[in-house]
């Protein structure tokens, strides 16, 4: 069953909102963060992509959000963002289910529940950190704050969370047993996992982030939220339509891309990644936005965002580092298409 695009909320490292997202990528470019972890006597610096949560207040009074932790703080904005765009604010939401994508979850806040446990024990270990740790918290922050009473669920499955829950949005909707779906796709950056990263690429993340550059390692973190607001497509689409979602592994059945379709690679820097999109592209021409937002697996929800926005724009943005300028956008279509380290890809077409 086709999907109708009918709201789009994101937070990431060029802002808050389409229009930041449309902004960056008509300029082709955004700086990272510096970021710095404190070990000992030493000081880790590092280039991060940190989302931008400021305009939250906008939608919740600050003792709403007293006990919230950063996560579903993200997770939060996004929703309230997509609905914004939507003109769903003031809506009903009693059919409308939430979906939430994440290949990590809430890691700094279960890290911090795990610290206090360390320290103080089981009977004095903080329970504000264990409850944010629950891995639906979001989830329900977002069900309750919207008053979203319909099912909800998060997917994790790393690099495949954003294809694996929107075919979940689909099924839902298909079933008739939601009229929308908040879908999201959600991400954090913490102290560990900076720290596993550095183990595992030493200093192969220091920047600039290189999608199409294959056999380098050049990942720089980044953090985020995408939402959409998803209708059944007998609805009139806001930005674009998506027709189908593909799984499936590249050595067990090789991906199939439609010869006409233009592509946007989710190709983020990573090296065990990047040599199963040198399989599947075979020399042929793809976009890439991941220096706009950075690498985490969530990030597959802002290519989504980024080719809903061109389809509804009618404009092919450059993708970032590429020589050339934007061009109108003839084709009526666009994939995403997004690897694992192991093979393992996601396959979303839209069309207008």
């Amino acid at each position: 069953m086709r999907l109708a695009i009918q709201g789009i909320g994101v937070s990431g490292g060029f802002g808050c909102g389409v229009a930041a997202l449309r902004t960056a990528l008509q300029t082709g470019s955004v700086e990272p963060q510096q970021a710095c972890v404190e070990r000992g006597d030493k000081v880790d610096n590092f280039p991060l992509y940190r989302a931008e949560i400021a305009g939250l207040q906008d939608f919740f009074a600050k003792r709403a959000l007293r006990r919230i932790d950063h996560f579903s703080k993200m997770t939060l904005l996004g929703a309230c963002l997509a609905l914004q765009d939507a003109d769903l604010l003031e809506a009903d939401r009693s059919r409308t289910g939430v979906v939430i994508a994440t290949g990590y979850g809430a890691l700094k806040t279960t890290f911090d529940f795990l610290d206090s446990y360390l320290d103080f024990g089981y009977s004095c270990s903080s329970p504000t950190h264990f409850s944010n740790s629950v891995h639906n918290a979001a989830a329900a922050h977002v069900s309750m704050q919207l008053k979203a009473t319909a099912p909800s669920l998060t997917v994790t499955q790393f690099e495949m969370s954003v294809p694996s829950a929107l075919l979940t949005a689909q099924q839902w909707l298909a079933e008739g047993r939601v009229d929308q779906v908040l879908f999201g796709c959600v991400d954090e950056h913490c102290e560990v996992l900076r720290y596993s990263r550095k183990q595992f690429f030493a200093d192969g993340e220091s920047g600039p982030l290189q999608p199409f550059n294959f056999a380098q390692q050049s990942a720089v973190p980044g953090e985020g939220a995408a939402f959409f607001v998803l209708t059944r497509a007998d609805e009139k689409a806001a930005y674009a339509c998506i027709d189908s979602v593909t799984l499936g592994n590249h050595l067990a059945c090789p991906v199939k891309l439609a010869q006409d379709d233009l592509l946007i690679a989710g190709a983020d820097g990573h090296k065990e990644c990047g040599r199963w999109y040198a399989q599947a592209l075979k020399g042929r021409e793809a976009s890439a936005y991941a220096p706009l937002y950075g690498s985490f697996p969530a990030a597959a929800g802002f290519d989504l965002a980024v080719a809903a926005l061109s389809l509804s724009d009618r404009t092919l943005y450059v993708s970032p580092g590429q020589d050339g300028e934007k061009t109108a956008l003839t084709d009526e279509s666009l994939s995403c298409l997004k690897f694992g380290p192991g093979g393992d890809y996601g396959l979303i077409r839209l069309s207008v």
